[in-house]
């Protein structure tokens, strides 16, 4: 589990990017051939969707070893037919007593609860945690498989958003690797190997820029949950797809990458391309600029973080270079959406803001999805509820779990203005 008694991060961030190439947090040299023993954790989420069709089509690359889930336990229930894991664990109390026992095959393991995550993703029979689940929840299984110094391949960005110096600083003290999942950290990782930070100048993130891009504030005020949930180009959950339109993913992704790769908020930033084929650019000190390039298919960074660094074929789609045309780049309308700003501004400072912003985010847009309030006041919220806390810049885990009980109970209590 957690441990919020742990001491205050009181040092420097570990030098997790010191070394692109055979760095700390990056890079486990390898020859094996033996399959990647994998959990993971958020199964039946998209991320978690595409991870399985990975290990489906390279079943002697990847043994699906621990599966956890919410609450979707008929899903569960075929996936473990289909990948036979010792262990299936579901986090939701009442999905749990009433799951159909029957359903599953008989030498999977059925447990509950937020320990079981935890002692599956500690296990000794586990190589790579897949870390899937959506928000600050997904920060407790992170956490005890980077505590027991596992190869972690991070989807859920919320892990450094909300405990970012602490995360990586347990990470270097247990040895263990932390793999980018998301399709922009992954471009940059790629383009990253065989540099060191000296080697950096800045990364930029690139965004699609969501369903309402072009769109003005006037536009946005009226904005239904609907509409919000139709993304142009990924197919995703509820919850990201909503960051997604009001940009605070990327937000979440600016201060994701100023962990993960021990930059400074300066180093870090973001541009708009709707055909999402670019997925980031890293811009070294002597001008070069390299990219990575794909389909929108998160198949693809999920088999690198898996099997990393051997690169095989897979079920990810390729480009079609005959019906390539143009790609479109443009600035992102931070004015519109100032959702993107907050991430600048909490990448900057650091501290407790991860943990308050996201907090408040989550909360936000589970009110927004309820019709409780506006899709321009999901950033307005948010801002104020940061403005609000008591900052603290060296944090215990303790604190910082604190805070974010503490934003969740503001969010539910602030009342959007009247007038705009």
């Amino acid at each position: 589990m957690l441990n919020p008694d742990r001491p205050k991060w009181g040092g420097s961030v570990p030098p997790v990017a010191a070394d692109y190439n055979h760095g700390m947090v990056f890079s486990r040299p390898s020859s094996e051939v033996a399959p990647r023993r994998v959990a993971v954790l958020g199964c039946t989420g998209s991320i978690g969707t595409s991870t399985l069709s990975v290990a489906e089509a390279l079943p002697d690359r990847v043994q699906v070893v621990g599966l956890v889930c919410h609450s979707k336990c008929q899903l569960l229930a075929e996936q473990c037919h289909q990948f036979r894991p010792r262990v299936a664990v579901v986090t939701d109390r009442a999905a749990f007593d009433s799951l159909d026992r029957s359903a599953f095959p008989a030498e999977t393991e059925l447990k509950y609860g937020d320990d079981a995550v935890c002692e599956l993703a500690s296990g000794a029979d586990v190589d790579v945690v897949l870390s899937a689940v959506v928000g600050a929840a997904g920060l407790a299984g992170t956490w005890a498989a980077i505590d027991a110094g596992k190869t972690v391949a991070l989807a859920n960005k919320e892990s450094l958003v909300v405990g970012g110096p602490l995360v990586t600083e347990l990470a270097a003290k247990r040895n263990a690797v932390l793999l980018p999942v998301d399709s922009e950290h992954s471009a940059i990782f790629q383009a990253l190997t065989g540099h060191t930070a000296a080697d950096v100048e800045r990364v930029v993130l690139t965004a699609s820029g969501g369903p309402f891009r072009g769109r003005t504030a006037d536009e946005l005020e009226s904005v239904s949950p609907e509409q919000a949930l139709k993304h142009p180009t990924w197919q995703m959950g509820p919850k990201i797809t909503i960051d997604s339109a009001t940009l605070m993913n990327k937000a979440l992704e600016v201060i994701e990458a100023r962990w993960l790769f021990n930059l400074k908020a300066s180093q870090i930033d973001v541009i708009v391309h709707p055909e999402s084929v670019v997925h980031s650019f890293v811009e070294f000190a002597d001008g070069s600029v390299l990219a990575q390039c794909s389909p929108p298919d998160m198949r693809l960074p999920i088999q690198y973080a898996l099997l990393y660094p051997h690169r095989v074929p897979g079920p990810a789609k390729r480009l079609n270079w005959k019906e390539l045309n143009r790609w479109q780049f443009e600035q992102p309308d931070r004015a519109t959406f100032p959702a993107l700003e907050l991430g600048f501004e909490v990448a900057a400072r650091g501290g407790t803001c991860g943990a308050v912003l996201n907090a408040a985010n989550e909360a936000a847009v589970g009110r927004f999805l309820d019709r409780q309030i506006g899709f321009l006041d999901i950033a307005r919220c948010v801002r104020a509820v940061l403005g609000a806390h008591d900052f603290d810049p060296t944090p215990t885990l303790t604190t910082l779990l604190r805070l974010d009980g503490w934003a969740r109970q503001e969010v539910a209590r602030w009342t959007p203005p009247r007038t705009r």
